[in-house]
């Protein structure tokens, strides 16, 4: 597709992928905007009235799940399906989630929301995956295209924050809902139109399986369904009884024994040389710097979110803005402050000054901390009984965002330079649980803002400021040391046998 320049100057195909990710990241970040406010809600304001802790335990599964499953949705594109499949039937599973969600009714709540992460799971690897395909490894145009893939992200959560905040307020909660399975369905549309322009992108499956193995795969996977499918069945009738902070703090626990297991297990018996283990130990403290940065990020949907809802003086003369507002704060913000990121980087390239990942990382998660410093003082005047101002949660969200600018683009470029490049592939598989460790324990930390006893938050808010920070000067600290490891990436690696996967594109945590 070198010659194709018919979506300002990139591949026809890129426009195909960029609205159907809008539209899917438009349902996506609507609906997962009202979740924990749903789920808080008095029976009377037509919500399921579960406990701050509980929500937020559901809230921090459910965001963690997603990340979770692109592993396996990655490798059903893989050896099973291809990218263009995996995407479409991955579209339909989330339409029709969505669609769950709009009908009223608890059961129906908790099955729209595994419909929702079966099919995130299957499209957003994947799609993210078939940006970089259209493209030779020749083609400069790859870094521009993501840039404005990335763009149609943001492009899709604003208008999901604004449009499903505005129906919630003003139609009721179902209404919001089905708005995320309209939009949903306008991106399978246009996907569908516009598949031809993808050519072979995705079109079969790159290193598909033996007759045999597929049959075995088909099978785990409908008794995976059918396991979950009866699991949901005896807790919706209440045959199965469960708590949702235990099972959050479980996952949390067994999703970092994966990563630890995982991570040890490339180290020790992967046959790598002295310097590929340098840069992994290098990438490991990229690695806990983004556990405890999308811990305390992630707390925009559930903690700030309540803040603002129940908090905050939302009024502007006679109009109430949608709590759900003010979570569009952090694409706004990346959309208008990206490109000075991006120049900034490249001019302090240009004067050889070139921060180590690490120092990159530990500065994006001092600065996130910062944002709990803002929201320490305002959680002090709402405890003395005062609604505050909203400038409060946007200089929050403004120095969040600055943060991720920091560390989110920066580590996963971390990933594809430090690791073995013929474990390139399963390294970034590895980094992605970080994320999902990362939205469960801010669950988990959530629960403990119950807006309903402001006196205790400024203390929370310390507690999660002082011990970022702390966490980033150690890992500063250990980055003057491994900054030196990071440096060998720059030499030729070793020949190895079978070293023939290039590094994935990134693929974004948004």
């Amino acid at each position: 597709m070198k010659n194709d320049t018919g979506f300002f100057g990139h591949p026809g195909g890129l426009s195909t992928l960029f609205f159907t990710e809008m539209w899917e990241r438009m349902s996506y970040y609507g609906m997962r905007a009202l979740l924990v406010l749903y789920m808080t809600a008095s029976m009377q304001e037509n919500g399921l009235a579960i406990t701050v802790a509980s929500a937020t335990a559901i809230y921090g599964l459910y965001t963690g799940a997603v990340y979770f499953m692109g592993l396996p949705g990655g490798w059903i594109a893989d050896r099973l399906l291809g990218g263009q499949r995996a995407v479409w039937y991955g579209g339909i599973v989330i339409m029709c989630g969505h669609i769950v969600l709009a009908i009223p009714g608890d059961h129906t709540f908790f099955i729209g929301l595994i419909l929702v992460v079966l099919g995130t799971g299957l499209l957003k690897p994947n799609i993210g995956a078939m940006v970089g395909q259209l493209y030779s490894s020749e083609d400069e145009r790859r870094d521009s295209g993501y840039t404005l893939y990335y763009m149609g992200i943001n492009i899709g959560s604003i208008i999901g924050y604004f449009v499903c905040g505005y129906l919630q307020t003003n139609m009721g909660w179902h209404w919001a809902f089905g708005a995320a399975a309209v939009g949903m369905g306008l991106g399978l549309i246009q996907y569908r139109i516009t598949l031809p322009k993808l050519e072979t992108v995705g079109q079969i499956a790159p290193q598909p399986l033996s007759p045999k193995a597929t049959r075995v795969s088909w099978g785990v996977i409908v008794a995976f369904l059918v396991a979950l499918a009866l699991v949901s069945f005896s807790i919706m009738t209440g045959l199965l009884t469960i708590n949702p902070v235990s099972i959050a703090q479980n996952v949390a626990i067994g999703i970092t024994a994966i990563f630890c297991i995982y991570y040890a297990a490339i180290f020790f018996f992967s046959n790598l040389n002295g310097d590929e283990k340098k840069r992994l130990l290098a990438l490991l403290l990229v690695c806990i710097a983004s556990i405890c940065f999308w811990a305390g990020f992630e707390q925009a949907g559930s903690s700030l979110n309540l803040f603002g809802r129940d908090l905050t003086d939302r009024m502007i003369g006679t109009f109430e803005i949608p709590a759900a507002w003010f979570l569009s704060a952090n694409s706004i913000f990346l959309v208008i402050l990206s490109p000075f990121f991006a120049a900034l980087w490249i001019n302090l390239s240009k004067r050889m000054i070139n921060p180590s990942y690490g120092f990159k990382s530990a500065l994006g998660l001092i600065i996130m901390a910062t944002g709990f410093i803002v929201m320490f003082f305002a959680a002090q005047f709402a405890a003395s009984g005062l609604k505050v101002a909203p400038y409060w949660l946007i200089a929050t969200y403004f120095l969040h965002t600055v943060g991720e600018l920091c560390l989110s683009p920066v580590a996963l470029s971390a990933v594809s330079k430090l690791s073995p490049k013929r474990m390139a592939g399963q390294m970034m598989g590895v980094f992605v649980l970080t994320y999902s460790i990362g939205n469960v324990v801010a669950g988990l930390l959530a629960g403990n803002f119950d807006p309903e006893k402001p006196a205790e938050m400024p203390d929370l808010y310390m507690q999660i400021t002082l011990f970022s920070i702390a966490i980033g000067i150690v890992i500063f600290l250990l980055a003057l040391k491994t900054r030196k490891w990071e440096k060998l990436a720059e030499k030729p690696e070793d020949d190895h046998p079978g070293a023939v996967i290039d590094a994935n594109e990134p693929i974004k945590q948004n």
